[in-house]
């Protein structure tokens, strides 16, 4: 049996909340859906503490930051992947992140970088996993006859779009659908995914069996109140 995330134990870390980071390449509607449920209180004891833009002058890096969100632009193009991941494990492990969250990141990033971060970097993806995975989800959705498609929130892997699931939220597909009309209303299931998955990991209530993300037993729940919200340690550990 494997938890997801325990409580924090380094000294003052209970005092402080839990920091996420988001990585972009482009839009930047999830991270203001997320940085406005912290701010309603819906995300208690979270802070989203940077953004990453891996693309200049991107729309989403000047949304953030005209919503007051720490963001730094960091291009990938010319550089090499080892090279460029090494630099965002430096910057988010200095912004003291906890967890990373990937929303519209197109750069795939290496096991090596994952391994650093173990059950700590999610992902979403508009379809309802495993069905339709990889590029073009709605595409592939309409173009199968699907009448539901959805989204999924789930923890990134080496596995392409096969890691544990976290959150997933369906929307039914009417006969007069386009790709269009289908996104335009699954952006908003996936911003309630992307929530919904997140508060999950750090109320302390779930835990990780196998592939399942399941809800712990109420004992072993009981043994966790008062700690903050799901961490051991008060980032990542470093690892060589």
């Amino acid at each position: 049996m494997n938890s997801l995330m325990n409580e924090h134990d380094a000294e003052g870390s209970a005092d402080r909340p839990v920091r996420l980071a988001f990585l972009i390449s482009s839009g930047a509607s999830h991270v203001l859906a997320v940085a406005e449920a912290v701010r309603q209180g819906r995300l208690p004891h979270c802070e989203v503490a940077i953004i990453l833009c891996n693309i200049p002058g991107a729309h989403g890096a000047e949304a953030t930051r005209a919503a007051g969100l720490q963001t730094v632009t960091m291009e990938g193009r010319g550089r090499e992947q080892r090279d460029h991941e090494e630099a965002i494990d430096a910057l988010l492990r200095r912004m003291r992140v906890d967890l990373i969250c990937l929303a519209g990141y197109l750069r795939t990033l290496s096991g090596a970088f994952l391994r650093k971060w173990p059950d700590r970097v999610l992902s979403i993806h508009s379809s309802l996993l495993p069905a339709f995975p990889r590029s073009q989800p709605v595409a592939q959705a309409l173009e199968y006859g699907a009448q539901v498609t959805g989204c999924t929130v789930s923890l990134m892997t080496d596995a392409l779009d096969g890691g544990v699931i976290l959150a997933q939220r369906a929307v039914p597909i009417e006969d007069d659908d386009t790709v269009q009309s289908v996104t335009e209303r699954l952006l908003v299931e996936e911003h309630e995914a992307y929530i919904n998955a997140i508060g999950n990991m750090l109320s302390g209530e779930y835990e990780i069996v196998g592939r399942k993300f399941r809800r712990r037993a109420l004992q072993e729940h009981e043994a966790h109140e008062g700690a903050v919200p799901g961490f051991e340690q008060e980032s990542a550990p470093m690892q060589a």
